[in-house]
């Protein structure tokens, strides 16, 4: 391509002139770039308003609940003894509480064990069962043995016993049961652990045995005297010169002892009772509270006969009686004895406790459950995993003492119930398979009752919190108490006193309040300066004069200016009442005076003017929740269905006793869905035995309850015995997804306990609200979509059908605001749809800009071309000018 040079031919100046030209065709591409300037303005201006609106919206959210106006405040005076929380149902008061014990978890310890893998038995199926429950009656403690020899005349020396790490005071006096029982108890407040002196018995032979008499005829004529004392108490007694059988005999002592006698009333006197006949060689004398019995013969000169006398020398005997004590542990922990010589109070060195006297009763309210132990698991390793992944009330864990060497056996199994409180006490019961008893080396590992044999240590009892309020004796099986104060829930700490304020939260109440107008003044001002005009500069905002925001602006005075509708019950229905006005700057200001007042006399309607509130003339129709397209007003409801639920309904009486044989397992199938799921259905094992009917509803429910599948799934039953002596088995969700369903798999069958009843399927809640259909779910009843009670939910609750009063429903200012924000903001909001148009917009002027300076590339194409034409042009005419210059010039010289 050739070297173009415009110009030079002509000496026009063809580039400048191009340029010139170009620079006037290319002045509309800056009116372009303006308004995209423009527009891009208003989006960056929409963006700041959607950041505006959008603090707005969550400046209202915590204002669209009616706990945000209603909260009390609960102010321990001791924190550290307890914390409080109370709902917008509890009334202001004050109240005095006392911690008198925490609640725990009942914990089990097995003995040591060399190995956690080894294997524990012969490997026999065994099916072992937990149960939760109660203990009743008896104590926990140890049961010692009769006092040592020497004690009733040389006492208990000093240092000889000491209980859980505190020496028991003690010396040469301490020469009794009760006496000893009483120095245990002076430390009970240290130790923990009380005693009790067991009642003194004589010996059952010292008078005879099978069924003779071993009491000899007494015989002084040598010349003596005999005397017979009981505890102090002359019985019997016979002067010198009688005869055998003329004084003292066996039948002589029991006439004494017989009746209203003098004898009989010193003995009463010295707390002492007489049981059996020396005639029949069954005497023998008792002290209830644990004080020895002194029995002495006292003789001088030549006597026979007597005590095991039968005609030989009496020269007089002396036997005293010793009780024994028991330790009871006031927290059922166990207790620790030790001392120079504790067997000298008849106990042994060591810890220990057991239940004694005591029965157990299962707690419907508790899980059971079942697990098997067979060679592959038969170890402690494999216990534990087994039981923790039963889920069903208890916990296990392998804790090692530390022990070592080769016999050591350091290795514990712990077990501890999930839950706290007294109900949570365990039973462990185990079970052989095919007729088979269970494997007795897990027996004596497991084996657990309270009531029974108790293989496991209990290491801590399961405790209930106990409390007083304002003096009233209050029980909670956790640590948190609610019940006793409405609306108040405490969470005990430790024990100890505190006193408690419940009071009206008007501090929280004001900042809620003040957070509203401070939320609408701050996007007012936002709005303002977005839409504003300066007459000074004759500049105005970015989205001034534009229709989204003064649509958006006049939406929300609108809204705070109209009264709210559907309140129910109060005189407060605008703003205005609370303290809240426009001011001439289009702000609003809030009259705290005025505020406060409503607070005193208002309290729990100022929610209504900020919160969407709802509220039935029957009180069985609560509230749940609403819909943004939910309309405020007040809407009748008619129930045509109730709510039901999913049940198994025995058709037979129970008898005294059902027996449930070995290797009993049911399946059961619990709140299943269609088409089925799978971990809605499940096999319990119950345990062999025989139940009366409240022990067998506790046990189906428990055992169902225990299954983890159920659990997780928030699925649970209820069993329960009728009036009419019948089984009934109940889901306790309802609705058409509320169904139980039982089946037998192995051993006793279903209708040893149901007859030949039938699962029935739970129903949906049926009605209409504000006469538009509504949608059933379980009690729930929604508002169909279209009408006013679009998404409005409600929970039906009562026994009766057909016309249940009205509900109103009520939208607060805050409510509505955050309603209108929504539709403001969001993908599909007006926001989003004005910025899209804008930028659309902006994507548009960006085409016909580009379109315009690909025309503008085509101009100054034609322009060089002509110009350049031009210049060859004026280029050719100067040369021929040229050559003819040079012609005529030449001519000329001719």
């Amino acid at each position: 391509m050739g070297i173009s040079s415009p110009g030079i031919g002509s000496n026009i100046p063809v580039d400048s002139i191009v340029s010139k030209l170009m620079a006037v065709e290319s002045a509309p591409l800056a009116d372009y770039d303006k308004k995209s300037a423009s527009y891009l303005a208003q989006v960056s201006a929409f963006g700041n308003l959607s950041g505006a609106l959008g603090s707005f919206q969550s400046s209202l959210s915590g204002l669209t609940s009616v706990a945000s106006f209603q909260s009390l405040i609960s102010t321990p005076s001791d924190p550290t003894v307890f914390t409080a929380a109370a709902t917008s149902t509890a009334q202001p008061g004050s109240y005095r509480v006392n911690i008198n014990q925490i609640a725990q978890a009942q914990t089990l310890a097995s003995g040591g064990y060399k190995s956690t893998t080894a294997a524990i038995g012969l490997g026999g199926k065994t099916t072992i069962n937990f149960s939760l429950g109660s203990v009743g009656g008896g104590s926990f403690g140890l049961t010692g043995t009769q006092l040592g020899a020497s004690l009733s005349s040389g006492g208990l020396t000093p240092g000889s016993l000491s209980i859980n790490n505190t020496v028991i005071a003690s010396d040469g006096t301490t020469r009794s049961a009760r006496l000893l029982a009483d120095a245990i108890n002076a430390k009970s407040t240290t130790t923990g652990v009380s005693a009790k002196a067991a009642t003194t018995v004589s010996s059952a032979t010292l008078f005879g045995a099978g069924g003779a008499s071993s009491y000899g005829n007494v015989d002084t004529s040598g010349g003596g005297t005999y005397s017979l004392t009981v505890g102090g108490v002359e019985i019997a007694a016979q002067t010198t010169g009688q005869g055998a059988g003329a004084g003292v005999t066996a039948a002589s002592i029991d006439a004494a002892l017989t009746g209203n006698t003098a004898v009989t009333r010193a003995l009463a006197d010295a707390n002492i009772t007489v049981t059996g006949t020396a005639a029949a060689g069954t005497l023998q004398f008792t002290n209830a509270d644990g004080s020895n019995i002194a029995i002495a013969e006292a003789v001088s000169g030549t006597v026979t006969g007597g005590i095991g006398n039968s005609g030989t020398a009496n020269i007089g005997s002396s036997t005293t009686a010793v009780g024994s004590i028991s330790l009871v542990s006031a927290d059922g922990s166990p207790i620790s004895v030790g001392g120079t010589n504790p067997a000298g109070a008849g106990l042994t060195a060591g810890v220990g406790g057991a239940y004694l006297g005591a029965s157990f009763a299962a707690d419907s309210t508790r899980t059971s459950g079942n697990i098997v132990i067979d060679s592959t698991n038969n170890s402690l390793q494999g216990i534990l995993d087994a039981i923790n992944k039963g889920g069903f009330g208890v916990t296990a864990s392998i804790v090692s003492d530390g022990s070592s060497g080769a016999n050591a056996t350091p290795n514990h199994l712990i077990l501890t119930s999930t839950a706290t409180g007294v109900s949570s006490t365990m039973k462990i019961t185990l079970a052989g398979s095919g007729g088979n008893p269970p494997d007795d080396k897990l027996v004596a590992l497991l084996g657990y009752d309270p009531g029974g044999v108790q293989n496991l240590s209990q290491k801590a009892a399961a405790a209930d919190t106990l409390a007083t309020v304002n003096g009233i004796a209050v029980t909670s099986s956790g640590t948190s108490i609610t019940g006793a104060i409405a609306g108040v829930s405490i969470s005990a700490l430790k024990v100890g006193s505190s006193s408690l304020s419940v009071s009206k939260d008007s501090g929280s109440l004001t900042n809620a309040v003040n957070g509203f107008v401070k939320a609408y003044n701050d996007l007012s001002g936002q709005i303002a300066q977005l839409g504003a005009y300066n007459p000074d500069t004759k500049t105005g905002g970015p989205l001034l004069g534009d229709t989204t925001l003064r649509n958006l602006q006049a939406s929300i005075r609108r809204q705070l200016g109209t009264s709210i509708t559907g309140l129910q019950g109060t005189s407060l229905t605008n703003l205005s009442q609370i303290g809240i006005a426009f001011q001439k700057d289009g702000t609003l200001a809030l009259d705290g005076a005025k505020l406060q007042k409503a607070i005193t006399s208002n309290f729990n309607d100022i929610a209504g003017l900020f919160a969407a509130v709802g509220h039935g003339s029957d009180p069985d129709v609560k509230f749940a929740s609403s819909g943004t397209n939910t309309k405020a007003g007040d809407y009748a409801i008619n129930i045509t269905q109730l709510a039901t639920q999913g049940t198994l309904q025995g058709t037979a009486v129970l008898p005294a006793e059902t027996v449930i044989d070995a290797d009993t397992t049911w399946t059961v199938t619990l709140n299943d869905t269609k088409p089925a799921t799978l971990s809605n259905t499940a096999t319990i094992s119950l345990p062999a035995g025989s139940y009366n009917p409240s022990q067998l509803a506790t046990l189906l429910q428990s055992s169902i309850n225990g299954v983890s599948a159920f659990s997780n799934a928030g699925a649970t039953v209820t069993a329960t015995v009728g009036d009419d002596g019948t089984l009934k088995l109940a889901s306790t969700s309802y609705g058409s997804k509320s169904n139980i369903h039982l089946a037998t798999a192995t051993g006793t069958d279903i209708s040893a306990a149901f007859g030949g009843g039938a699962s029935v399927d739970g129903l949906d809640v049926a009605g209409t609200i504000g006469g538009y259909t509504a949608t059933g779910s379980g009690q729930t009843l929604t508002g169909s979509p279209g009408a006013p009670v679009d998404g409005l939910k409600l929970t039906i609750g009562g026994d009766s059908i057909g016309s249940r009063g009205s509900f109103g429903f009520s939208q607060g200012y805050a409510y509505q605001l955050n309603s209108l924000a929504a539709g403001y903001l969001g993908a599909k909001g007006a926001i989003a749809s004005r910025t899209t148009g804008l930028n659309n917009t902006v994507k548009d002027i960006g085409k016909q800009k580009d379109a315009f300076a690909s025309r503008l590339a085509d101009i100054e194409a034609r322009y060089r071309a002509q110009y350049t034409a031009l210049d060859t042009s004026i280029a050719s005419m100067n040369t021929t000018a040229s050559f003819l210059t040079q012609q005529f010039a030449a001519l000329a010289k001719q």
